[in-house]
């Protein structure tokens, strides 16, 4: 792995990532309207979504499963068809700063395919409710709930599925998501009577505040992520007059140092304005006694695992599926 000295100075991408980026870019910033609403009718017009598909492609298959239908939670749960009788539980939380895309969209469908596949591991994927309709802490409590509809044995998971070998992950605003799930499960763990959290995964997690880092200074012109873009972002999903110092956006402010929170995996791309947020949250947790690893990527950008002709998303998989064997070995000794 490369270490951040060896950043280059220009991101180099191949045409096919840059060309999906803009377009990724130009379709979220002209949805979003002045008076901070989103324009849902107009981001339907390149909504292209994977249908669940209960026959396995690379050996995994898919379905999703309903929640609670009045406010539109459900997961798409993709199943891996591998031996064994004690597979992990992977609940996945979507990027797309609290208030764009979906589980079944076909970026996010491939990545969870791919970890399904290659960890191997059960995984649901949430579909939370989105800002700037439903602002915080709506995304915390689909993500709990989610945790805890799988707790009480719906009869949705397969019988080999093990959730005392349950992972939490997400990127960008999923990776924050996974964060605060996880603190609010290991306060009410006496609510849960299967699931126990073997660790976090956090893949460029969405965290801020007012002050402006020096990478929100000197990387505004990355791909995807901006200053402006995540400033929109936290207007949509913080309660009205929250300023970007609550703790939504700044998990320093809350105490977990009597907590048992989980080992934490954390990403960080040496392109993506939010590093300094994401090392910051690195440092707290070791200061909160937690246990943390930080898998940098120099010469990637915020959300480049979802991009699969990029060496380094294989990669990601890879160094994830590390992450997993060594929690559950660990519980195993």
């Amino acid at each position: 792995m490369a270490t951040e000295s060896q950043q280059p100075k220009k991101l180099t991408l191949p045409l096919k990532t840059r060309i999906a980026l803009t377009v990724i870019s130009t379709v979220t910033d002209n949805a979003q309207r002045p008076n901070g609403s989103i324009n849902r009718r107009f981001l339907r017009l390149f909504d292209f979504r994977a249908p669940p598909n209960p026959k396995p492609i690379n050996s995994v298959s898919s379905s999703d499963v309903t929640i609670d239908p009045s406010r539109d939670l459900w997961f798409r749960l993709y199943t891996p068809h591998v031996s064994g009788d004690r597979i992990p539980v992977v609940i996945f939380f979507h990027g797309g700063g609290f208030a764009f895309l979906s589980p079944n969209i076909h970026p996010y469908d491939n990545v969870c395919r791919r970890f399904a596949a290659n960890l191997p591991a059960y995984v649901v994927s949430v579909n939370y409710r989105l800002a700037p309709e439903h602002r915080h802490p709506a995304q915390y409590d689909d993500g709990f709930d989610a945790v805890k509809f799988l707790d009480d044995g719906e009869g949705t998971l397969p019988a080999n599925a093990d959730l005392s070998r349950c992972f939490l992950a997400g990127d960008s605003a999923g990776g924050n998501i996974a964060h605060n799930v996880a603190i609010r499960v290991c306060r009410e763990s006496h609510r849960f009577s299967a699931v126990r959290l073997a660790g976090v995964i956090s893949i460029q997690p969405f965290f801020g505040g007012e002050e402006r880092t020096e990478a929100e200074r000197s990387l505004a012109g990355a791909p995807l992520v901006s200053p402006g873009r995540t400033d929109w972002c936290w207007r949509a999903v913080l309660p009205e007059g929250a300023s970007r110092d609550h703790e939504a956006a700044r998990p320093s402010l809350v105490d977990i140092s009597g907590l048992d929170y989980p080992e934490t995996l954390v990403v960080v791309a040496g392109f993506d304005p939010l590093k300094d947020w994401q090392r910051s949250y690195c440092e707290w947790l070791k200061l909160s006694g937690k246990r943390v690893r930080l898998i940098e990527y120099p010469n990637m950008f915020h959300a480049f695992y979802i991009f699969p002709e990029l060496p380094e998303a294989g990669e990601l998989v890879r160094r994830i599926k590390e992450f997993v064997e060594e929690r559950v070995a660990s519980l195993s000794d």
